[in-house]
């Protein structure tokens, strides 16, 4: 039936021409953006994950960042200890050479015992990046802090966001600690009060030339003359015993520091490749296959054609019509 009322082809036409232009509309969205999933409404699940995955690799971006200026600050304190260990075992060999010396020889050892000294200080001091030192440190009456290290953002499977760290024990580490109400027993390894026995405690006053097994003596202080008196050889004995000690705690503390340096550069190398597998993942999730949406383009590319041109056709039958009433 022919009707001049309602054209059933043209509606037909239309509505495929319709469905077309929108298919079309959204592979070229596609290709456009390279995103299947581009906003919520294309597939709310895979956006929810998707947005949430971006947001936690950006955290993780500054994890990278955070974990590189932490490595910066444990090589920068690693690279001190290991000088100051160096400059220590001098003193050791001067503290050697002294023994059974003249007073005269003692007097010139001690010279260069205390530039010696004063080199062990400014590494210690010297050793400082971004304003965190953890050789020399200032910790009032309380426990030197632990320097950490942001090294991980964590998510668990209840959507519950986390922060972890790496902790590096500065009390075990520091060399000399400036804190005026910190125990005797909180002091650095080279201005603590050691025995012969390389026990730390309390000071016990010393008198150059008289021994007395309990004198105890500081690292960065210790004298074999000061001008009048001189050390004996029991006396260098016993500095020579602090000394040792001091050596054992710093090769502790480096040992404890190149560990924290592994460490952080495991993870640095772990938080790279876990941001690369999270992007792999969004982009499994979201992103368009090219080569499907190419081939898929050119053929609704044909399908719009042939539509345009149906609906012509359909939109033609009402003029078939009015030959109906021409004589």
């Amino acid at each position: 039936m022919s009707s001049i009322n309602t054209n059933a082809s043209a509606m037909t036409a239309l509505q495929t021409l319709s469905a077309t232009n929108k298919a079309l509309n959204t592979t070229q969205g596609r290709i456009a953006t390279g995103l299947r999933v581009a906003e919520a409404s294309d597939n709310a699940a895979y956006w929810s994950i998707a947005t949430t995955m971006r947001s936690d690799n950006k955290a993780l971006s500054t994890v990278q960042d955070s974990l590189g200026l932490g490595a910066s600050k444990v090589d920068t304190a690693y690279t001190g200890m290991n000088k100051a260990i160096d400059t220590l075992n001098e003193i050791k060999v001067k503290l050697v050479a002294a023994n059974g010396a003249s007073n005269a020889d003692k007097a010139k050892i001690q010279t260069e015992v205390k530039a010696l000294q004063d080199q062990l200080k400014a590494y210690a001091d010297g050793a400082t990046f971004s304003g965190t030192n953890m050789l020399s440190v200032n910790s009032g009456a309380a426990v030197a802090a632990d320097v950490k290290v942001v090294s991980a953002f964590n998510r668990d499977a209840s959507g519950t966001a986390s922060i972890s760290t790496i902790d590096i024990k500065v009390e075990g580490i520091k060399l000399y600690e400036a804190g005026a109400g910190v125990a005797t027993t909180g002091k650095g390894i080279l201005d603590s009060e050691r025995t012969a026995a390389g026990v730390e405690g309390a000071a016990n006053a010393v008198t150059l030339g008289t021994y007395d097994a309990a004198d105890t003596f500081q690292v960065a202080t210790m004298k074999l003359t000061d001008g009048t008196l001189f050390a004996n050889d029991q006396q260098l004995s016993q500095m020579l015993g602090v000394v040792e000690s001091a050596l054992k705690d710093m090769n502790t503390a480096a040992t404890d520091l190149g560990a924290a340096k592994s460490r952080i550069e495991l993870q640095k190398t772990f938080t790279a490749s876990l941001m690369d597998s999270i992007d792999r993942g969004v982009g499994q999730l979201v992103d368009a296959d090219m080569n499907k949406e190419s081939t898929r383009l050119q053929a609704l590319q044909v399908q719009q054609q042939l539509g345009i041109q149906a609906l012509s056709i359909a939109n033609g039958n009402s003029q078939s019509i009015m030959s109906l009433f021409r004589g």
